[in-house]
């Protein structure tokens, strides 16, 4: 690959942002100029209005290999210096648009911890992931010992992290930590239709739904929870978003979120 090739794209697909780590001669192995592109074509995909939701995927064989160990531990590292007064990657990805991974291929150490971080992870029938810290002399980074057990259980997210294991996709189904599995050759197009049906619905009420999910998924605290839904509530109650689907409905149509 020419060294002026992008180490990560996007695309923009009616109402989807598609951004791919496009480094597939390493395995799109991480490195800190790749953390510092898929933060500002996040952004972008943020800043637009005509994009509702956004697609996360790899080139060629691999989603992510892991960080780039063949690079100084300074610009390829699990976990390189931030930069100054710059939001933690996990914050940021809870704060944006909608994020669906599409795990075509192996998903290692960071190249897992990644997805975990976005909302939704589809797998491809070839997708490989594992925790793979401990067996490199390292430890779990980007929230994923928040994270993981969350979305795995405490005992799937312990076997996981404490042995290093690579699982395949129907393990990785198995544990909790996709979606669902399916055949590779469509995964792009089903990320990319679940993106679309994200996309269609109101971006204010999808944005406050998924801050409230973030938020309320730590929170003990249920009057807390309530007091945060109530208050939401109230406000969707009264925007033109909720006025266009009671129209709809009268009328036996579709609501038009975002003409």
């Amino acid at each position: 690959m020419p060294d002026s090739e992008p180490h990560v794209l996007l695309e923009k697909r009616g109402r989807v942002g598609i951004i791919t780590l496009n480094r597939p001669e390493r395995l799109n192995a991480w490195s800190r100029d790749m953390a510092r592109l898929v933060r500002e074509h996040i952004t972008d995909c943020n800043n637009d209005e005509g994009i509702g939701a956004v697609v996360l995927t790899g080139a060629g064989r691999g989603f992510c290999s892991g960080a780039d160990l063949q690079r100084p531990q300074a610009e390829g590292g699990q976990r390189p210096p931030p930069e100054p007064e710059q939001e933690s990657l996990p914050e940021f990805l809870q704060r944006s648009k909608p994020l669906i991974a599409a795990i075509n291929g192996a998903a290692v150490g960071v190249g897992f911890t990644l997805p975990l971080a976005c909302d939704i992870r589809i797998a491809s029938e070839h997708a490989r992931v594992s925790m793979r810290f401990v067996r490199i002399g390292l430890t779990p980074e980007l929230g994923s010992t928040q994270i993981l057990p969350q979305v795995a259980g405490l005992a799937n997210a312990a076997e996981m992290m404490l042995t290093g294991r690579i699982y395949n996709a129907q393990e990785a189904l198995r544990l909790g930590v996709v979606n669902k599995v399916v055949p590779h050759e469509t995964l792009l197009a089903e990320a990319v239709a679940l993106a679309e049906e994200i996309a269609f619905n109101p971006a204010t009420h999808v944005r406050w739904a998924k801050r409230m999910l973030h938020a309320n998924a730590v929170n003990d605290n249920i009057r807390a929870v309530l007091r945060m839904e109530d208050e939401i509530f109230g406000q969707a109650a009264r925007s033109p978003a909720f006025a266009e689907a009671a129209r709809a409905f009268v009328e036996k149509r579709d609501p038009a979120f975002n003409s």
